[in-house]
């Protein structure tokens, strides 16, 4: 998706680009905050304006993916069936204007060209165990982790809510640094430390386990530790190592999705730790964070009217446009899926009033059922009788407006970046207001990784040297 780049923005940019966009996400609301379960319950598609309606009335996927999203093919000019209102095309326009783009400015082969499962950039012993999608992600952040350390003189890295321990794996016996990782769950700690043992097996076999890029091969240390989100956590600031003569310990804090209020923890340790030089964080789950607390937190976004971001919009933030736009040029019928919920949503509130948005486990190949099958599966899912007569003639009724769905749901998504923009500019701020040096990265390529912005944290300015963490290693 086209975007503003978060890199080198002033203050004063920074600043009108918040009250830019909770100006946008005040009028435009009320889609944001709609269930698309609720499509035919709630009489979605009559919130929109009439000539919205007309415009996107017809659209088939494909075109909703090039008109709407902006995701033309190669060499592709978009091409409008009708004339649109001038409101749709603005708010196109302003989504696309006001978020921060999540194009990396690299440009390298893809990993994946061989292989879709095997990152070529990732030697055979560090993909075990670890999807592609993951595989991409611990290079390239492990790179810059470790760009960044050698730029700030830290003697050690921190992995908050490090899971499994792929990264502080690759970054430990991969590029040679001193790793402490914390991860709340301790059985995900056990499995850690198995694979660790396994890795550095695996790396014997291969030749001299003793010398890494970096110096020589340590394990990462794992801590089962829980990191409050609003209290300091001691562990974490613990060097592994006594600090050289005439010098502390500085820490490099890193999180790799770090879920919710843990990218929030990240950020007050670095504000509030002195040993603590800098900080690479990527967040994740939105929607987990507390409000008071984790949002806002910065005093110029929380000043502004219309800052507030229910549930429901942080939760949409989560959503993958890029993903779902390629769904959409596909034209498969998975797409239905949300219009199958939204019919089956109805049939609930006729049998039980009270049973609003009940969740509904997986259905299985949801695509090749009839509705009605669909149905009956979802009634038992939320413990209702199955059998229910049904009103077949209203059920092919709301199949009928399956392409309205994906429109509405498209429009949704088209807006979902402009929260994430908000959530991640609001913390640009407050770190500034702390006195601090912060920038936003796309790292990774966000059709394998959405959540593909790094903050960058340090303490002083790092100059010209900054633009190395943005380049790709050979």
């Amino acid at each position: 998706m086209p975007g503003v780049s978060a890199r080198g923005l002033s203050l004063e940019e920074r600043r009108k680009l918040a009250v830019n966009l909770t100006r946008v996400l005040a009028l435009y609301h009320f889609i944001l905050d709609a269930y698309i379960i609720e499509f035919f319950t709630d009489n979605l598609w009559g919130t929109l304006p009439r000539s919205w309606q007309e415009a996107l009335d017809g659209l088939e996927p494909p075109e909703l993916a090039t008109q709407l999203l902006g995701m033309p093919g190669e060499g592709e000019v978009v091409r409008y069936r009708s004339v649109w209102p001038l409101t749709l095309l603005a708010l196109k326009s302003t989504a696309y204007a006001l978020t921060f783009t999540r194009t990396p400015s690299f440009q390298t082969p893809s990993e994946f060209l061989e292989n879709p499962s095997q990152s070529s950039r990732l030697t055979a012993p560090f993909r075990k165990h670890v999807r592609p999608k993951k595989q991409h992600e611990i290079r390239r952040l492990g790179e810059l982790v470790k760009k960044l350390s050698n730029l700030t003189g830290c003697t050690q890295v921190v992995d908050v809510g490090s899971g499994q321990g792929h990264l502080s794996r690759f970054m430990s016996l991969g590029l040679g640094l001193m790793v402490k990782s914390i991860e709340g769950d301790e059985r995900l700690v056990e499995r850690a430390q198995r694979l660790d043992q396994e890795l550095l097996q695996a790396l014997e076999k291969k030749g001299n386990p003793q010398v890494a890029p970096g110096g020589p091969r340590h394990c990462p240390y794992h801590v089962a530790r829980w990191v409050e989100p609003t209290a300091l956590c001691e562990e974490l600031l613990l060097p592994l190592e006594k600090p050289q003569q005439g010098g502390g310990a500085r820490l490099l804090l890193t999180g790799l999705h770090a879920c919710g209020d843990l990218s929030v923890a990240l950020l007050r340790h670095f504000c509030c730790c002195p040993e603590v030089a800098a900080l690479a964080s990527v967040g994740c789950c939105y929607m987990k964070l507390s409000e008071p607390g984790g949002y806002p937190l910065s005093r110029w976004v929380a000043g502004l009217p219309g800052c507030e971001l229910p549930y429901r919009l942080r939760e949409g933030a989560c959503h993958a446009l890029e993903d779902y736009a390629e769904r959409l040029q596909r034209a498969g019928p998975s797409l239905r899926t949300h219009c199958y919920r939204a019919a089956l949503e109805t049939v609930i509130r006729h049998a039980r009033p009270e049973l609003r948005r009940p969740g509904v486990q997986g259905i299985p190949r949801v695509h090749e059922l009839q509705i009605e099958e669909y149905v009956q599966r979802g009634l038992q899912r939320v413990g209702l009788d199955p059998q229910l007569p049904l009103n077949l003639a209203a059920l092919r009724a709301h199949q009928s407006q399956e392409n309205r769905v994906v429109a509405f749901f498209s429009l949704a998504l088209l807006l979902a970046p402009l929260v994430e923009t908000l959530i991640l500019l609001d913390r640009l701020l407050y770190l500034q207001e702390q006195g601090f040096h912060a920038e936003l990265l796309p790292i990774f390529r966000p059709e394998l990784s959405p959540r593909n912005l790094v903050l960058v944290a340090t303490k002083v300015p790092l100059g010209h040297a900054f633009s190395a963490l943005e380049t790709e290693d050979s």
